[in-house]
């Protein structure tokens, strides 16, 4: 079905057009959720604040932009709510998975361990990198270079100007080069 008409339907409270659009955006708002707040529990708690928001705001839903554009901004405002309100967050890594699975569930041959213990390596030091990022530095980073919006995108979910988030995004990705300088100056 249309997005659109699933959208007016669940407006007028057709619960199963709401719940077709839950279903639609469940895997999206979740891994958005995961990136941001680095936690499993706390992804599946703002996925489930995410979606109690779209269900009782629906109605209030203009259309003047994407509906994944709407519901990343209530993504980063309940992600940065919980770092707010937490005096200091723990984080996890991106991936959490040793072995090196293709996309259709078959392992990759061609990766020999070393290349695997490599690539776990530059990725616990992006994730540390990345965790002393403050969340409306690294909200930004990931909008911009993980999800892949535009600056135009990034700024309407996360309620900036334009200059505001290029800005943010430099800061950030100026922050993590300096990171990453001096965990490779260390080795």
């Amino acid at each position: 079905m249309d997005e659109l008409k699933l959208i007016a339907d669940a407006q007028r409270g057709d619960k199963k057009a709401l719940t077709e659009l839950i279903k639609n955006y469940e895997q999206t708002v979740f891994n958005f959720s995961f990136k941001i707040c680095r936690n499993k529990e706390r992804a599946e708690n703002t996925m489930q604040e995410t979606f109690l928001s779209m269900v009782k705001n629906i109605g209030q839903f203009s259309g003047q932009s994407k509906l994944s554009t709407w519901l990343y901004r209530v993504v980063a405002n309940n992600c940065l709510m919980l770092a707010r309100s937490e005096s200091k967050a723990g984080f996890i890594s991106f991936d959490d998975e040793e072995a090196v699975i293709d996309e259709k569930g078959i392992a990759d041959w061609k990766v020999t361990p070393d290349k695997v213990t490599e690539n776990n390596e530059l990725k616990e030091i992006l994730d540390n990198a990345i965790q002393k990022l403050t969340p409306e530095y690294r909200i930004v980073f990931m909008l911009r270079d993980v999800e892949g919006l535009s600056t135009e995108e990034t700024a309407k979910i996360v309620e900036l100007t334009v200059p505001a988030v290029k800005s943010r995004l430099h800061r950030a990705r100026a922050f993590l080069r300096d990171e990453l300088n001096k965990s490779f100056q260390n080795e």
